[in-house]
């Protein structure tokens, strides 16, 4: 295989301990075939019903990304809701502390496919998975800029995994263009599987930019719901900050 010249170079790197809870950023990830070390292991849901976070569908859960989340050297999830201290998870002390914070019970819980070791209390299946990787580059996210000027195209709106910046393609959102196209990415190299619809998660308030359906507005007319792309995994490998980002080719 051939690499071309580089289309640019990873600005941000992100994996997401407990899904639709915030990020955690990093300086760089392991990424293996299915997934990335320490990515979407957790659930957040409601005890009375168990139902799993949809913060795409019901207000109730519309403060669910405000939730910070981490991991521990060790590699145990904490948590911490707003202006909180950070809190081992799963615990009764994190579960109340988060049922407190929206205002009816619920429960941080892991994924049956991750059920570790030592831990004999409830599990909880994903809501869905997609591809590994999620994959944003600042070229598209400029242009929802253009399109939306008074809005914040900030990528934690978009929960990416890999930002990569690379200068702006007049009219474009560039990398929805690219699907069935091999990157390379540091060691990684990645197939771009499909584009990635957007839903109302995308215009929901959080630190730093507030409640926007322009965003998703401007995203359903001019790209057809999408911003970013699903990667699929060809080579597991690490990514770190400042890696150049290149189409493979036969």
């Amino acid at each position: 295989m051939r690499e071309d010249a580089a289309l640019g170079t990873v600005t941000q790197l992100w994996r997401y301990p407990a899904s639709s809870l915030a990020g955690e950023r990093q300086d760089a990830i392991l990424v293996g075939t299915d997934s990335i070390e320490g990515d979407r292991m957790f659930g957040l849901v409601d005890i009375a019903d168990n139902e799993i976070a949809r913060p795409d569908r019901d207000v109730k859960w519309h403060k669910v990304p405000r939730i910070r989340t981490r991991l521990s050297r060790s590699g145990e999830l904490e948590i911490a809701i707003p202006d909180g201290d950070w809190l081992a998870a799963p615990s009764a002390e994190c579960d109340r502390a988060v049922s407190a914070y929206l205002g009816f019970g619920a429960s941080i819980r892991p994924y049956r496919r991750e059920n570790p070791a030592g831990y004999a209390g409830p599990l909880t299946a994903e809501r869905y998975r997609k591809a590994p990787i999620h994959l944003l580059t600042t070229a598209s996210l400029a242009r929802l800029k253009a399109l939306h000027p008074d809005g914040a195209a900030d990528p934690r709106r978009f929960r990416p995994n890999i930002v990569v910046d690379m200068a702006s393609v007049d009219g474009s959102f560039p990398e929805t263009e690219w699907i069935g196209r091999k990157l390379a990415i540091g060691d990684l190299v990645l197939t771009i599987s499909e584009p990635c619809r957007r839903c109302g998660f995308t215009i929901i308030a959080q630190d730093g930019f507030d409640n926007d359906p322009a965003i998703l507005r401007n995203l359903v007319r001019h790209n057809a719901h999408n911003l970013g792309v699903y990667c699929t995994v060809d080579q597991p490998g690490r990514v770190e900050i400042g890696a150049p980002m290149r189409f493979v080719t036969a």
